[in-house]
């Protein structure tokens, strides 16, 4: 059976698309973005598989 390691991380509005590239490229899989406590923020969830 699959096994998941998830991560919780602030994402900057005007940086998003290289966060979220940065974190791709460590394997992490974009689950959900929210809004975070402020306008410029941004809350992303992500998941990537357990390494065994």
């Amino acid at each position: 059976m699959q096994q998941w390691e998830y991560l919780t991380a602030p994402v900057l509005v005007h940086a998003t698309k290289q966060i979220l590239d940065n974190f791709g490229s460590d394997g992490w899989e974009l689950v959900q973005i929210v809004p975070g406590m402020n306008p410029e923020n941004l809350v992303a969830y992500f998941k990537r598989p357990v390494a065994s």
